[in-house]
Formats: structure tokens, C-alpha cells, sequence
């Protein structure tokens, strides 16, 4: 399917699962869908599996937003008493929509949970309590996170909710990200477990070759404890004066808390010096950058003292303090604000899932999960804005199940787009306005909250 099919698609309330791989432009459709919400005065629910992941879309993670937390089963009491908590019983009620990203990362008890929680405190048995429910993510990235013993590792289609949703499948086909056809070929080849001596030959031919770049590639790293050390090693060979940068804070204090350690990527305190390597981590089209632009420090603005920023692309951008923050409806309940950098010489591969890089070195040599080595690979543009350090026999493999159930996924969108293709234009506007009629705020549902500032 095309962004502009799934958008006419999404506007009728149907629940979508929204997928296709990395660079196709699931974040960028959820976006204009969320804000096209907001226009039209329907709360929607932002949330992610993963803080970071929330980041792209200024939401929450699931987990925060149905008063679920870490847990991936609740005894029908523990739900109950949810509704005792006013913030979560409020926020779901609220709800006209509901947006899960990096679907790959839930499992199905976790689905299973929030589904039961909507229903519970939303007192509707239809699935998730009557909301409009959409699913993002592309299952070939990283897998749920399996951290306590007895913990599911499955993926959320294996639910018990899962069929009773009457999902429509939009598999996006468009790639954004890539357009060099011959590193689209070896991706492709690694979605599909097909990787041949072929293609790994030409993966070898950018074993320690040099990236023809003015600003040094940040490299990716499988293990945090190698981009800490990286980093403090690169910013202190740098000599010249230490700018500091405090990140600023206001609302809820355990939700501003649960923003700096989860979702900004931003430190709290951002130190950096003249031609220290950095990378914005916020999207902001209108400056010219995107979350995962690298550049060097080159500068610091006399008028304002932040610093001025060379891209990759030969681009000049003062870096201005851009804000974080947790929306309740259409109400901010948290914040932090902070200039949107931080240092680049090294990050984690699973810090750099929605990421598109301009260039980076890539070692995956010590990859150890599934999915690694295509989430790392295809965040760069091009075959030759890739330096390999190292790769072993499991950085280029995909989860077996992920194979099958993409290709269920493909015929499942080809299906359900040649029926709402069978649709007139006339039957989906009419739908569209009912959508937007039904589910529009009503000023009695208005919830407003004393906010400790």
C-alpha cells in the first residue's frame, strides 16, 4: 500500500496494524495521522513498547499509559483497582484512539493485559473497549524483550485479541530511507534469512573501508558499556573550553523522571566542545533535521550561546532547545526541554531503532539477537555510508517466524487494500465524517487535573 491509501484508510476508524520495512515511513504516517486527530479534536493515545520509541511520536509507553508497568498478567482485582487510580481511568475513558509503535517489541500476554484493562475501565466488551486501535511496527526488527524468567517472548499476533480485532493490514511498499538499489537488494535478502556468499561478499567489501564524510560516522555498538567508554574517550582528546547545557523540567515528577531516563535521548547535563561529533535526536523538518542527523560541533552562537552545528550535508543549524513531553488528551502533564544533541562517536543498535543516519561504523561482531544486524544496517542510506568493524554468524539472521508471518502480512494488505479499493469515494468520506462525528470531545468528557509545577 502507499502513505496516501493507508491515510484515507486509517480516517475511517478502522483498527489498523501498519507495517513494511525499515525507511517506509510508518512514524512519519503515524505523525500526520495523530496531528490529523488533533485537528479534529479526537484524543488519541500516543504510546510505544519502548521509551525511545515514544520519543518519536511525543508519547508515552504503553505500559506507563494502562497503569500496567512491567507486569505482563494482572488478576481481575489488580484491574480493578485501576479504576481507583484517576489518572489512568481518566486517560483511557478519554481515549477516542489508541497507537501502539514498535509492535515488534510487545508480546502477546502484554497485549492480551491492555486489552483487558481498556475493557475493564472503559466497561465495553468490544476489543480494546470500543477503541480505534493501531498497531505499528515491522516484526524483522527487534523482538519482545525477554529480561525475567517465564517472561513471553512471543509475538503479539499469537494474542488472544489478535483475530477478535479485525485488523486491516497495511503493509507500506514505498521505501523512503534507501535508494541505493544494490544495498536494497542485500536488506531484502537479509528480511528474507536469504543471505548469500554473494551478498556477504559485498557486506565484506565495507570491512574496515573508509566513509568519505568530513564529520567522523558514529559507530553502533550491540553493548551499551562500548559507546559509554567510546564517547567519554572521544570528547576528552578534544582540547578547547567544556560547554554545559541543563536540561529544564516541569510537571509530574515521576513522569518527568520516567521522560529523562526512557524517552529523551538528550542527556540531563549536555557537555561539548569545538568539533565534538553529534547527533540531533528530534525531528524538526522545518530546521532541517531529523532524529539521527549527524553532525560536528563547529561553533557557539554569540546572541545565544548554544551551539551552531555542520550536518553531514554541509548544513549550518544552531541547535535551540527543543521540548519533550507526555500529552494527557490535549493537556502537557510533563515536560523537559533540552538542546536536542548528543554525543555521537558511538551508539547502541537498539538506541538507534527509527533512526536514519547519514553514515556509521557498524561493529556486529558480538550481535546477539536476531534482527540486530538488519535494524543496524538499514539505518544508513547508503551501501557506502557504512564502515563494517566486524560481524559474526548471527548478525545477519531474522527470526524464522518473522519470515512467515511477513508474508502472511503482504497477501493480508493486498487483500484488504483491493476491498477498500472496491469502496466508492463516496461510501468512505461518508464514513470518514461518521468517524469524526462519533468520536469527536464532547465538553462534558472534559477532565482537567491539578498539575504540581
Amino acid at each position: 500500500m502507499n502513505q496516501k491509501d493507508v491515510f484515507e484508510l486509517l480516517k475511517t476508524g478502522e483498527n489498523i496494524i501498519l507495517t513494511g520495512p525499515a525507511g517506509s515511513g510508518k512514524t512519519y504516517l503515524l505523525n500526520n495521522y495523530i496531528d490529523y486527530l488533533k485537528r479534529h479534536e479526537i484524543d488519541v493515545a500516543v504510546t510505544a513498547s519502548t521509551g525511545i520509541a515514544a520519543t518519536h511520536l511525543n508519547g508515552r509507553t504503553i505500559h506507563s499509559w494502562c497503569g500496567m508497568n512491567i507486569e505482563e498478567k494482572m488478576s481481575q482485582k489488580q484491574i480493578d483497582n485501576l479504576k481507583e487510580n484517576e489518572n489512568v481511568f481518566f486517560r483511557i475513558n478519554a481515549a477516542k484512539a489508541l497507537v501502539i509503535d514498535e509492535i515488534s517489541m510487545l508480546n502477546a500476554n502484554r497485549l492480551d493485559l491492555i486489552n483487558n484493562i481498556c475493557q475493564a475501565l472503559r466497561q465495553n466488551l468490544r476489543p480494546f473497549g470500543g477503541l480505534q486501535v493501531i498497531l505499528c511496527g515491522d516484526f524483522f526488527q527487534l523482538p519482545p524483550v525477554v529480561t525475567r524468567e517465564n517472561e513471553d517472548g512471543r509475538f503479539v499476533v499469537e494474542s488472544e485479541i489478535w483475530r477478535k480485532m479485525n485488523l486491516k493490514v497495511c503493509y507500506l511498499d514505498e521505501q523512503h530511507r534507501q535508494e541505493d538499489e544494490r544495498f536494497l537488494r542485500i536488506l531484502n535478502s537479509i528480511r528474507n534469512n536469504a543471505v548469500s556468499s554473494q551478498v556477504l561478499e559485498v557486506l565484506k567489501e565495507r570491512l574496515n573501508q573508509p566513509i568519505n564524510s568530513t564529520i567522523k560516522p558514529t559507530k553502533l555498538y550491540t553493548h551499551k558499556y562500548n559507546v559509554e567508554a567510546e564517547n567519554y574517550f572521544e570528547l576528552n582528546k578534544l582540547q578547547g573550553e567544556t560547554r554545559g547545557y541543563k536540561m529544564f523540567e516541569q510537571g509530574v515528577p515521576h513522569l518527568v523522571k520516567s521522560l529523562k531516563e526512557h524517552y529523551c535521548l538528550a542527556p540531563e547535563m549536555l557537555k561539548l566542545k569545538i568539533n565534538a561529533v553529534v547527533m540531533f535526536v528530534k525531528n524538526n523538518f522545518n530546521k532541517g533535521y531529523v532524529n539521527g542527523t549527524l553532525g560536528k560541533v563547529v561553533s557557539f552562537d554569540n546572541d545565544s550561546g548554544y551551539p551552531i552545528v555542520e550536518t553531514f550535508s554541509g548544513q549550518w543549524i544552531v541547535a535551540l532547545p527543543e521540548i519533550w513531553a507526555i500529552e494527557e488528551g490535549r493537556q502537557v502533564i510533563a515536560s523537559v526541554s533540552q538542546v536536542p544533541l548528543k554525543l555521537a562517536w558511538a551508539i547502541t543498535v537498539h538506541k538507534s531503532q527509527g533512526m536514519s543516519l547519514d553514515c556509521a561504523e557498524i561493529d556486529l561482531s558480538k550481535a546477539f539477537e536476531f534482527g540486530m544486524g538488519y535494524v543496524a544496517l538499514s539505518r544508513v542510506r547508503k551501501l557506502n555510508g557504512i564502515k563494517l568493524l566486524g560481524i559474526n554468524d548471527k548478525a545477519l539472521r531474522v527470526n524464522e517466524q518473522a519470515i512467515g508471518l511477513d508474508r502472511e502480512l503482504i497477501n493480508e494488505s493486498a487483500r484488504d487494500l483491493k476491498d477498500y479499493k472496491s469502496l466508492s469515494p463516496r461510501l468512505i468520506r461518508k464514513r470518514q465524517k461518521e468517524f469524526l462525528k462519533n468520536n469527536k470531545k464532547e465538553k462534558k468528557t472534559d477532565y482537567i487535573f491539578d498539575i504540581p509545577f
